[in-house]
Formats: C-alpha cells, structure tokens, sequence
C-alpha cells in the first residue's frame, strides 16, 4: 500500500482498547473478574462478621440466620464472609506467583534467547535445575521454614513456575532475534537492551499475557490445594481449606462445598478467557506517534579522504562454519579487497558465493556459530575483527551504516517509521557524546526523509511499514543510514526488490549522497547493470574467493577470469538470442573454469 491510503488506514485503525471493549468475552470476563475482587475489597462494608469468628449457636446454620448471608459452616463461621477473605487470600497468591514467575522467566528467557551459546547454557542449566524439583513436594517440605505464611509460599512458587516462562520467552525470542528488522536496529547502533525492549519484548508479548493468567489460575489452584491438604495456617481463608470442611460435611450441608468451588471455578475460567482476549487485542495494537514539522536540510560538508587511500581495508579474511560433523567448512576464503572515501566498490557474485557474508563480517554481525579462521578487517585504520559488542555499537550506525537487500522486512512492523529512524538516530547521536532530544531527533529524521526524495515526510513518518510502499520504505531505510554520516555504507542489493524505475531513483540517490558526504560505498549485488551504473571499482567473488579485481570499465572491456567472463556473457540484452546447448552438469561448468 502507498501512503496515499494512510488517512483512511489511520481512521480505521483500532485500539486496543477499543477491541477488548468490543469483544464480549473480555468484557463479560473482564467484569466478573472485577466484581469478584471488589467483593474481596469491599469485605469490612459488606459483613459484619470476621473470617474467623465464630458462633457456636450458628453451626451449620441455614442462610440468612444468625445475620450470615450463605449460612454458618460447620464451626460456626460466616460462610460469606470467609469466601470473601479467600478471594484476598487468592488476589495476593496470584499476584505473588505471577510478577515472581514473570519477572525471573521473561529477563533470562530474553537473556537465554538473544545472546550467545555460552549465556544461553548458563541460563538453561540453572532452569533444568530448576525444574527438577518436584513442586508441590518442595512447598509442603519448606513449610516449617515458611512458617505457614503463604505469601512466602507463593514467593517460593513463582521461582518454580519461572522455568516455563524461560522457555516460552526463549524460544519466542530465538526465533525473532535474526529476523532483519532485528540486525538492522543492531546496524544502526542500538544497544541491546534497547533491541530487547523495543523490537523483541513487543513481539513475545502476546503469549507471555495468554500464559500470565494462566500463572495466575495456577497460583490461585496450587494454594488452594495446599490449603484443602490442611497445609499452612488454620487462620488464613481459603477456598481450599473451605472446600475440604464442606467436603467433610458434605452428607449434612452439600451448599458448604458448592460456594467456594463455584467461585473457585469461576475465577480460573474468567482469567484464561481474558487472557486469550487480551492476547488477540494486543497483537494488533499500535502506538501513535506525534505530528512535527520538518525543518530544512542542512547538506553535511565534505569529509576529508582518509590517510593512505584506503577507507576500508579487508585482507585475507577467511570464514568458516561448523559442520554436522563438528568440523570447519570455509564459505570465505583469503577475500582482499579495498574502498577509499568517496569510491563506490561493486562486491560482485552469484548466490552463495561469499558476497554477504563478508559484508557481515564488516558489519560484525556474523551468527554465533560464524568462525573466523583468519584475515584482518580495518576502517580508517582500526582494526574491527576482536572487537566486543560494545566496542561494535560504537562504530555500527556511526562510521559504519547499512541498507539492506528487502526493506519492508528491515522495518519492524509493530513501529511506525518514524519510530524507528528516531530511535536510531538518538542512539547514534548518544554514542557519539552529542545526545539529541526526541523533538530533535524527530526534526532530524523528517529533514533527512525530505532530503531523500520522500514527497510527504510528516505522512511517512506516521505510517507503519505496510502502509507505505517499497520504494518509500528503501528511502527511508538509506536516510536512517546516513542520518550520522557514516564513513561507510554497505548496500546490501538495494535495489533488488524494487522495480526497474525506483532502482534508477534509488541509484541516483546514493550517487548524490556518496559525493555530499564523501562517504564511501561497498555494494553487494549480483547486478552488472547495477555495477555499471554507479561503481567505480568491481571484485568479483567465486566460491567464497576475490576471484578479480578491477575498474569497472576495464573489467567490462576486458574481463581476465573465466568465472568473469562467464558471468558477462550471461547478460541478455535486446540484440542478443540465446543459442547455446543445454546446461551441463554442475562438474562440468567447474571443470572448463579451471
């Protein structure tokens, strides 16, 4: 969708609010909820006998005697008003359990699912651990340590119900964490406790609400189980402890047993209910962001070229990835290659040749598993390769930008545009000891959306990814990019899912900026007609190697390598008809390169 559809998106956008009113689920289960914990709240007004009181007269008295409302238990006690304090005995044991569970499972199951394998074997042996106690066995042996309270009982319970919010929250974040919207918030210099809390805690959020009330029944349940074993204090309500006094004297007052499991199951239903209602609300909601006016663009001035030529200096770097079989398979081998300020360096190749994974290996956002073997990388003279995440944070989004190859899936969908190019645009500006206000950062993204050719900045910048096109999102994506003024920008087939006339746009725009900024461009492309446009120089990768190195117009003139030369003739133009045999078998075509 263009942006010219945004007006009637926003107006059709719903919130979240809005949806749960809507859904008659939430809202029956929401109020029944709330009724309930009023009651509890309300429990002084609404009776004037306490929990525990009782009245020897009033044993197994029918309701209305004595002033009890439900009738007395078999001890003589309010029943009505001992279900009112069960339900602020459950209110304390859920809301215990539940913030105890989801405090300790979602913070390491981010931690466990984000970061490398050595902290995900740490956090995933501690909760094994964990998970090998057995549960309601441990609560009854720790009892004496408690002392019956069972506010420390719940405590202990939440630390046992953790470890399946670590997995949920693990596994939901590992599936996430490469997405690309996800490295391009780490190219741009975020760190990563921002990544987590904007880009990857808003999406595992809609299981981890669905599994709250769950923990919630669960607390509520596993108290009042204890409680109908007799286990803790005799002077805390609950409806366990009622359930099993009714049980007991079910033969004489079968109603005793049936008011607190009716309120029981009543409260467990209405929490599961609302949690899947407040799973499918969330999902779709999204936060609205501020109108600005866009201040005008102030060109940045021209760098001066770095000492020596060479901006960017990769030599001999050779990468390798683990096999099934544990050993080391080599996709890069022995790449040399160089970009001065200024120049445009076309990285040529078919897939799978290596072009990617080295312009990774730049940006240092190889996986885990990635191991390199050997090779130094540097920019302007600092050596890159052996460099922490801090250290690469300083250098991502600042000396260093990126464009990627699919735009729309570069741009987190649950932020709008704006959203996210300020929030880079203030962690680069952070890293660099000139912190810039939202509203500056908000004037600086709209400058730069003008300045790449967006016709209606302020509109772009309100719309979501899916509400703008792909043309517009690659302008965006490129003024994020360059909104520090990097040394370098690495353009990963950033024309590639465009059409023929936005590629020509988008070509012309990066020419301009490469001479504004004196900014030097490494581009990765499998596109000769792409090469010819805008590089200066080509290398040209085969099977993870640098196979030749050129000017652009002399390696067209007069390509030296076979694979080169290969890769040219297969360019079709309008005077050309192909004529050649069938393909040959894949061993054959390696066998005439040698």
């Amino acid at each position: 969708m263009s942006i010219s559809g945004t007006s009637s998106a926003e107006a059709k956008r719903v919130t979240a609010r809005r949806r749960l009113l809507a859904d008659p689920q939430a809202v029956i289960s929401a109020a029944l909820l709330l009724s309930v914990v009023l009651l509890g709240l309300l429990a002084p007004c609404l009776s004037d006998h306490e929990p525990n009181q009782a009245n020897l007269a009033a044993v197994n008295a029918a309701a209305g005697e004595h002033g009890y409302l439900l009738g007395g238990d078999k001890s003589g006690r309010d029943i009505f008003a001992r279900l009112l304090g069960s339900i602020n005995t459950s209110a304390v044991s859920a809301l215990i359990g539940t913030v105890v569970a989801l405090a300790i499972g979602v913070t390491f199951g981010l931690i466990g699912g984000y970061f490398d394998r050595r902290v995900r074997g740490v956090t995933e042996w501690v909760f094994n651990l964990v998970m090998t106690f057995p549960g309601l066995l441990l609560l009854i042996v720790l009892m004496p340590v408690t002392g019956g309270d069972y506010r420390v009982t719940m405590l202990i319970f939440g630390v046992l119900l953790s470890p399946g919010i670590y997995r949920l929250v693990r596994n939901l974040v590992a599936g996430v964490k490469n997405e690309l919207y996800v490295d391009a918030a780490r190219v741009s210099g975020l760190p990563d406790r921002r990544i987590l809390r904007r880009h990857v805690l808003t999406v595992v959020r809609g299981p981890v609400v669905i599994a709250t009330a769950f923990l919630c029944g669960a607390s509520i349940s596993v108290q009042s189980g204890l409680a109908f074993l007799g286990v803790g204090s005799d002077t805390v309500p609950s409806f366990g402890a009622m359930i099993a006094e009714g049980f007991s004297n079910l033969y004489e007052e079968p109603l005793q047993f049936l008011w607190p499991s009716l309120l029981l199951g009543l409260i467990t239903a209405c929490l599961v209910l609302l949690g899947n209602s407040l799973r499918d609300a969330l999902e779709g909601d999204r936060p609205k962001p501020s109108r600005i006016s866009a201040p005008d663009y102030q060109a940045a001035e021209k760098r001066p070229p770095s000492v020596g030529g060479a901006l960017l200096t990769v030599e001999g770097l050779s990468l390798a990835y683990p096999s099934p079989t544990g050993e080391l398979k080599e996709v890069v081998s022995s790449v040399t290659l160089e970009v001065a300020a200024g120049e445009t360096v076309g990285l040529v190749g078919e897939s799978g040749s290596g072009k990617t994974q080295t312009a990774f290996s730049v940006l240092g956002l190889l996986p885990a598993e990635a191991v390199i073997t050997s090779g130094s990388v540097r920019l302007d003279g600092r050596e890159l390769l052996g460099l922490g995440e801090r250290e690469l944070r300083s250098v991502r989004g600042r000396a260093i930008a990126y464009v990627p190859q699919e735009p729309m899936s570069n741009l987190d969908p649950s932020c709008t545009v704006g959203a996210q190019l300020v929030e880079g645009v203030r962690a680069a500006a952070s890293s660099a000891g000139t912190p810039l206000s939202r509203g500056e950062a908000r004037d600086r993204v709209l400058a730069l959306l003008g300045r790449v050719g967006i016709p209606d900045p302020e509109r772009t910048f309100r719309s979501y990814p899916h509400q703008i096109s792909g043309g517009m999102a690659q302008r965006a994506l490129i003024a994020g990019a360059v909104a520090s003024r990097p040394l370098l920008l690495i353009a990963d087939e950033p024309t590639t899912a465009l059409d023929v006339t936005v590629q020509a746009e988008i070509l012309d725009l990066l020419r301009d900026l490469r001479k504004e900024l004196n900014m030097a461009v490494l581009l990765v492309t499998h596109n000769f007609g792409v090469v010819a446009d805008i590089c200066d120089r080509v290398a040209v990768m085969r099977e993870g190697t640098v196979v030749e190195t050129g000017e652009t117009e002399e390696l067209f003139r007069d390509p030296q390598h076979a694979y080169t030369r290969m890769l040219l003739d297969s360019i079709l133009d309008e005077n050309t008809v192909r004529a050649d045999a069938p393909a040959r078998p894949a061993a054959a075509v390696k066998e005439t390169l040698r």
